[in-house]
This record gives structure tokens, sequence and C-alpha cells, in this order.
């Protein structure tokens, strides 16, 4: 008698307290996928991540690999040839996909839990295709033999899939059905868990359509078990007459149950339309829509879904979206960005975006990592992490100085998409460095600068930087130390505040104007139009714009360059004096 299999009980990871924390993802981990080569790319997870890099760099393959791990058990779960690199089957490089992900419920058993510092539990899952149109080989890691195991936390895929945030995904380029289907299930999927609230009677502990699954669940069990014996019939008299033309060959019929219950019931139609127009107009289906309408209307859902109250114990969710900014009118950018940051509000969701833009991009907010995707010298897929909030360490006066660059100028992160940086103070310096650009652009075309738009603003600026660049350099001016009524200045006061960049890592280079931009390059300063008057004398003067560049090339290590006359690379405040 064959030994019965071990059935694992489904025990919900979300506590049934109101404020119950919801399982997320942390980490993410691919190698030999598209475009990644065997050098893992790594992504840390926080409530919003932007993935940012060139074309054709990887970013949307990062996007994919969630979707496609939780996709596991189905025919989307399969990888093709062109998901293999270079649209081959390599043994020794096979498409890896490493999961992380934080549980606050001790349900899957100990041995899968990894303690964090956070007093969190830490789950790693890890899937690898040995060739296309296959399903993975799916393993759990044992932290009690520090291993991988090809038992696995959670056991089938659909009861796993369902323990994880439930990915929703949407292509920079996805055809207009693609579109208006996953704005329908957004909707869908809301509704869905309005489901489990229905309860004939508010006594009983599941909700009629739990209820409903679980007689579909006992119907299944019976229709097999009274089905066996016909099915053994069926095989084995079309067996003997398949034997004839084909000995040695049988037939199995596979007559399982249906694992993914939810399917078998649908509350709503498969093919829910979605119609949009103006009001007492015609109504179009969303397919029918300009590409803008379409992509409003999926922020005006995601707006309704942030702002609605999540149910206590509801599944967590995970927004996958290639470039929010496509077909977005510039009005409408800022809201769109406002709309992202908001969703992870109710603690339910996740959101993951590649961008080109700057503007989708808020330094202000304590919840968003910002992951660089590359390519280095051989044309492998890299990434790194270029800003988490957590090493920031940015306070509040941190936070309203970066909200205020912002506000002033929605390409002010630019330095996050590569090139090397430089940190000006103010209008000025901004000007005349980049008419310099303008006239030696295969000089100066990766050169990133960063206006700060007031000396105060210049710490707050050089605390992101610090994450991630090796060097960079800061122009500021010395101010005088005395006013002209005889007060103590507060803008040479910041110079003080300025030197506090100067640790023992050596990333922040300090040069200083003596006593302002003006004088220190022009000899004089004016009170008016002052970054007006900066063009017309690069623009007239042989000599105005070799000091100007001479102190470009050395703010970003032209080797060689020198420092123009009154201009300081200090490293002790009494240098300014």
């Amino acid at each position: 008698m064959a030994a019965k299999k071990k059935v694992e009980e489904v025990v919900a990871l979300v506590g049934e307290e109101e404020n119950a924390p919801r399982p997320r993802l942390h980490k993410l981990i691919i190698q030999n996928f598209r475009s990644i080569g065997s050098e893992k790319v790594e992504v840390e997870l926080d409530d919003i991540v932007v993935l940012v890099g060139p074309n054709n760099v990887g970013k949307s393959s990062i996007l994919r690999a969630y979707e496609i791990v939780m996709s596991h058990g189905s025919k989307d779960g399969k990888l093709t040839i062109n998901d293999f690199p270079n649209g081959q089957v390599d043994p020794d490089n096979l498409p890896t996909i490493e999961l992380h992900t934080i549980v606050f419920s001790d349900a899957p058993g100990e041995r899968w839990l990894d303690p964090t510092s956070d007093g969190e539990w830490l789950i790693r899952e890890k899937w690898v295709w040995d060739s296309p149109n296959k399903d993975p080989k799916r393993q759990g890691f044992d932290v009690q033999k520090n291993g991988w195991d090809d038992q696995v936390p959670w056991g089938a895929p659909n009861v796993a899939n369902s323990r994880r945030p439930l990915p929703h995904r949407i292509d920079a380029f996805a055809t207009p059905d693609k579109q208006a289907s996953e704005i329908t299930k957004l909707i869908t999927s809301l509704l869905r868990e309005k489901l489990s609230d229905i309860k004939s009677d508010p006594e009983q502990e599941k909700s009629d359509y739990e209820l409903v699954l679980d007689k579909i669940k006992d119907l299944q069990t019976k229709v097999v078990q009274a089905t066996e014996d016909e099915i053994k019939i069926i095989e084995n008299e079309i067996s003997e007459y398949l034997g004839k033309l084909f000995p040695t060959h049988k037939i199995k019929f596979d007559a399982k149950p249906e694992a993914d219950l939810e399917g078998s019931y649908q509350p709503f139609k498969t093919n829910t339309d979605l119609l949009m127009g103006p009001e007492d107009g015609y109504f179009s289906s969303i397919e029918h829509q300009g590409s803008g309408a379409r992509r409003t209307l999926l922020w005006a859902t995601l707006k309704y879904l942030s702002e609605s109250q999540d149910k206590k114990g509801s599944r967590p969710h995970v927004l996958l979206l290639d470039e929010p900014e496509i077909c977005l009118h510039p009005s409408a950018i800022r809201e769109a960005r406002s709309v992202l940051y908001d969703l992870p509000a109710s603690g339910n969701w996740q959101v993951m975006i590649t961008s080109h833009s700057p503007i989708f991009i808020d330094l202000s907010k304590d919840n968003t990592t910002i992951v660089r995707v590359f390519r280095d010298n051989d044309s492998e897929v890299k990434s790194t992490t270029l800003y988490r909030p957590e090493r920031a360490r940015l306070d509040d006066d941190d936070k309203k100085n970066l909200k205020l660059m912002n506000i002033c100028d929605p390409y002010v992160h630019e330095f996050f998409f590569g090139g090397r940086q430089l940190i000006v103070e103010g209008d000025t310096e901004y000007t005349a460095f980049s008419m310099i650009k303008e006239m030696f652009p295969e000089q100066y075309g990766d050169v990133q600068i960063i206006r700060a738009r007031g000396k105060g603003i210049i710490p707050s600026v050089a605390k992101v930087l610090k994450q991630f660049s090796k060097s960079f350099f800061i122009l500021h001016d010395t101010d005088e130390e005395i006013t002209a009524k005889g007060n103590k200045n507060p803008a040479w006061g910041m110079n003080n505040t300025i030197a506090q960049l100067l640790d023992e890592d050596g990333k922040a280079n300090l040069v200083a104007c003596k006593t302002c931009f003006e004088t220190a390059l022009f000899g004089e300063e004016v009170k008016d139009e002052k970054p007006y008057n900066a063009l017309t004398r690069i623009r007239s003067s042989d000599d105005a714009r070799n000091r100007v560049k001479s102190l470009l090339d050395y703010l970003i290590g032209v080797e060689g360059a020198v420092l123009p006359d009154n201009c300081i690379h200090w490293t002790k405040i009494e240098e300014l004096a």
C-alpha cells in the first residue's frame, strides 16, 4: 500500500490584529536571465524602489523576474529560449532567481526562518530553470543546516504564491488590451478581498466565499474517488489498442483535482468590461482610449486603492511598473509621482518602477530606494544601490531642503542617472558651468551639476551623494565673516556646517570662492542679473571663459587642471579667513 503524502497545513502569514504587519519583499537576486549574466544582480527592496539607468541594461528584466517566480506552476512560469543568456542553454550558467521575503509569523516552520535584528523573519527561496518550456526547480534555504534544500517553505507553488505579495505588472509598451486587463485586475483584486466579508451568519467562522471553495474542494475529492475505477478501465482499453501500433506504449489520464480553487469559481465574469467616456456621452472600452487616457485611468485606480481601507489580513500587493512617465502630460507627472509614493501608506503595497525621469524621485520621503542598473566595461549587467533612507540619515531639515529642491527644480535628481557629480551653491555657478558644457560637449557630456539653491542646502545634498559617489566636489562661496552693518554673517557661519562633511571617508572635497563666484572669477560682484552677467562675460572674454573652464576642470578631476586664483581647496576652516 502506497504511503500517503503528508499534506502541509495552509497557514496565513498575516496576523488577525487590525494593524498586523504583512509579508513584504526584501531582496531579489538574479543571474543568467535575459541580458543579466553570471554576475549576480541584487535589488534591495523598499516601499518604493526606483530602477534607473540607460536603455537596454535589464531594468525591465528585473521587474519580470518577480512576476515569473510568482507564476510558478502555470504556463507563465516557464521560460522561453529567449530568456536564456544569448538564447542558449548553458548547464553551468542556468537562469536563477532568488527571492527573500520578510514574514511576521513562524507558520512556515523554524527551519526556514532566519531571524533579523528587527525582530522579523527572513525566508529565502530560489528557482532554477534547466531548459525552456519547463517548470523550474524550486528550493528553500534551510537555516538549520545552512544550505539549500529541495523541500520548500509553504509547499505547493499555488500555496506558496498566495503567501507572497501579489504582483501587478504593467509594461511600458503594453498593448491597449493588456493595459485594460491590468487596470481591470487591480479593481477586481480589491473586489475579491471584499468577498471575505460576506457572511450569512455573523457568528460563522468562515465567509460564504470560503465555504463555497471548501464545498468545491470536497466535490473534487469525491469526483476523483468516484471515477478512479472508470479511469483505469479507459486507460487499459485505449492502451491495448495503442500497443498494437506502438508496442510498449500506454496512456495515463491525469485527473487530479484543480489546484487553483479560486479559479474553480469566478464570482465575476472573466472578461469584465471597463468603459470610459464623457458624461451623458458614448462610453467605449478602455482598449479604444488613447495612451494618455489609459495611463491616467491607471493613476486614478491606484489612487483609489491607496486611499481605500484595507481589510485586516488581506493579501499584500506589489506594483511592477515600467516607465510611468510615458504618455503623461508634464503637469500630470508630479501627480503621478504623488500617487505612487502614497500607495504604500496602507502598509499593503510595495512599488518597483523603472524610470528615465528624475521627476519620479522624491528624496523627501523616507521609504524610497534608488537602484542604478548599468553595464560595466565588459558589458556585464550590474546593479548598485544608490540611496536608502536609513543609510543617508537625513533629519527633518534635510527632508525639507530636498522637498524645496524638488519644487524648484524637478530635474535636480538627474545625478542618480550616472556621470560625474558636482554640487554648486546657486544659479550663477550653475549657469556658468552649463555654458562651458554647451561650448565643449564632448568634454563634459557626463558631468552632472547639482544646483543646491542655497548654501544651507549643500549638506543635505552631500549626505545623499556620499552613499554612492566615490568622490565629488562642492563649490561654495566663503562669504564675508562680518556684514556691512558689523554683525556676524550667518552665511559665513554655514562654513562650519559644510566643514562637517570633511570626515574620514574622504568623499567630499570642498572648494570655496573668495568671497563669491563673481569676485573670484571676474574680479567684481554684481548685484543684479548675476547668471546673465556670467553668460555675457564667458561669451565676450577669453580670459573669463578660460578661468571658469579651469575651475570646472579642477572640480571634476581633469588631470593637470589648475585651480584659479581666489579659489581655495580647503580642509580647515582657518584657510577661509
